[in-house]
């Protein structure tokens, strides 16, 4: 009997979606367990990234993390003061428009965040030649 699937979706591309999904959370699995074995929480590791690569400046605003998180204005403001406190990030005037507050990292974030760049390139790696999408490692294969 052949696979049948919601109207006008066709049974791969479901398989395909279901499948995106599944590697999607076991690399944010694997993700937040390394940030955890890292000494820092999750959201930090996010809020490092986040930092040093959403903007290709190496530093973002609050604004700027706010998007880059989907998360609201107060909860990163509140993520920002705990990176702080732990030694992550640290919060300077930019020198060209002092109103404008730069989040970067410190020496230490950085160290953290390198290490743990490696080691989710190395899981990436594990992936199967397509990557997080199913569909692309399997385009040629047959």
């Amino acid at each position: 009997m052949p696979h049948t699937a919601p109207a006008g979706a066709p049974a791969s591309v479901l398989r395909d979606l279901a499948q995106f999904r599944y590697r999607l959370r076991l690399f944010l699995r694997f993700s937040e367990r390394a940030a955890r074995a890292a000494g820092v929480t999750p959201l930090q590791h996010q809020l490092m990234l986040g930092v040093a690569g959403f903007t290709g400046r190496g530093w973002a605003t609050i604004g700027e993390l706010t998007e880059c998180l989907q998360e609201r204005h107060n909860a990163v403001v509140a993520l920002v003061t705990r990176a702080v406190s732990a030694g992550l990030v640290r919060k300077r005037r930019d020198p060209a428009d002092r109103r404008v507050v730069r989040v970067e990292l410190t020496a230490r974030g950085r160290r953290v965040l390198l290490r743990l760049a490696h080691r989710h390139r190395e899981e990436l790696a594990r992936f199967p030649r397509g990557g997080l999408l199913p569909s692309a490692g399997r385009r040629g294969a047959r």
